[in-house]
């Protein structure tokens, strides 16, 4: 009788790299390292250990310095690690002496991200955008990815050799390759811009944010939709749209990728026909996680990432989700530490700070709908004043 096998998936496991510096103090980088961490959870890695190095420049070999490498390296062995993950961007050389000093997969920000793209990707449109992201990636880092060069090289005294050849070669295919992928999104823009033509003259309302901020979960709570909404990051590649009405007022929904800190800018040029659908619209959602105790450096990316793509301008209703996650605690009387972000108020922060923005601001739970009626009627507000001026001869209807 044959011994059963198991077949039960164990988690991969991997160690978090980052660096403290005069750019990214000690607090800023564990805020980072956590984003990280939720990057590796997307992914399916389990975080085993966090490790942080203090560093005026990366090691020019391999990023971190000898001593932290062999820290490293003993946590690997001991605890059978599967991957480790940087939070910066590593050089092709820097990735290639990391592999051959740990043994083990080796992965920076950049290419986890892309990765996780290649996961959650389920269209085919999707899939070709990502897919172009990667080998523009992949295109400038060719040489430093070829390990065997050097042998191919050594003590000849040419500059030229088989190696250089596969080099060229290589280049040539990657650069073949994305021509094929523009052009196959070049017809799948055509589809899509014709599409958009379509839908007529109805105002255009896109949802934005940083990932995981709640945007798919208020799509689905206004359009009465079931548009996939998870707990991970860019749970939404593809953008979804939806018809939905407000009182008697018609109006196009899009509920877009999430934006993320450092997002590859392969990513933000390939996925050009769904960003799209940010610049066409006549209104931003702006969905802020109002319960992220690093939230303000959110609502910043964002806003800097529709500037890039020209939709900075739009406008735009910011909307504070996640109120109930919200905690405070209030500072004792005798007390006298500096004011940290937990000892301010919810109270606080609509007095303060966001008097100045000068844009509609509201602030809900999509997931215990609070406050949905007020926001509702704001974005009813915004729309119809839009729609008077593109209709004025509809006016009746209001």
């Amino acid at each position: 009788m044959k011994k059963a096998t198991s077949t039960a998936f164990v988690t991969p496991t991997a160690i978090l790299i980052g660096v403290i510096n005069k750019q990214q103090p000690e607090d800023q980088a564990a805020e980072y390292l956590d984003e990280l961490r939720f990057l590796a959870e997307t992914y399916g890695v389990e975080t085993k250990k966090i490790i942080t190095q203090k560093l005026e420049k990366p090691d020019k070999a391999t990023f971190i310095g000898k001593g932290k490498l062999q820290e490293v390296k003993d946590f690997v062995v001991e605890h059978k690690i599967s991957l480790i993950i940087f939070d910066d961007e590593l050089s092709p050389s820097q990735q290639r002496n990391l592999e051959k000093e740990l043994k083990i997969k080796i992965l920076d920000r950049t290419t986890l991200i892309l990765e996780i793209f290649e996961q959650r990707a389920q269209t085919a449109h999707a899939k070709t955008q990502v897919q172009l992201a990667q080998y523009q990636y992949l295109l400038p880092r060719l040489t430093g990815m070829w390990t065997h060069l050097e042998r191919q090289r050594g003590g000849t005294g040419t500059r030229g050799g088989a190696g250089e050849k596969e080099i060229e070669t290589d280049r040539r295919i990657v650069r073949d390759k994305i021509a094929q992928l523009k052009e196959k999104l070049k017809i799948i823009d055509q589809q899509m811009a014709t599409q958009r033509k379509n839908r007529g003259e109805m105002v255009r309302v896109a949802l934005v944010g940083y990932t995981n901020v709640g945007k798919s979960t208020i799509m689905n709570l206004i359009s009465k939709s079931d548009v996939f909404a998870e707990n991970k990051l860019f749970a939404t590649l593809d953008t979804t749209v939806r018809k939905v009405t407000l009182n008697n007022l018609f109006f196009l929904l899009s509920d877009t990728v999430g934006f993320i800190r450092k997002l590859p800018t392969q990513l933000v040029e390939s996925f050009k026909s769904t960003l799209d659908e940010v610049r066409e619209a006549d209104v931003l959602i702006h969905v802020i996680d109002i319960s992220h105790k690093n939230f303000e450096e959110h609502l910043n990316v964002v806003k800097q990432t529709l500037h890039e793509i020209g939709a900075g301008q739009k406008n735009t209703i910011l909307v504070f989700n996640k109120i109930d996650a919200f905690t405070y605690v209030p500072k004792e009387e005798d007390d006298l530490t500096p004011i940290k972000k937990e000892n301010i108020s919810l109270e606080e922060i609509k007095n303060t700070w966001m008097k100045g923005l000068n844009v509609n601001c509201v602030f809900i739970s999509a997931q215990n709908k609070i406050n949905i009626d007020e926001f509702k009627t704001s974005l009813y507000q915004i729309v119809k004043e839009i729609h008077i001026k593109r209709y004025p001869y509809h006016n009746f209807l209001f």
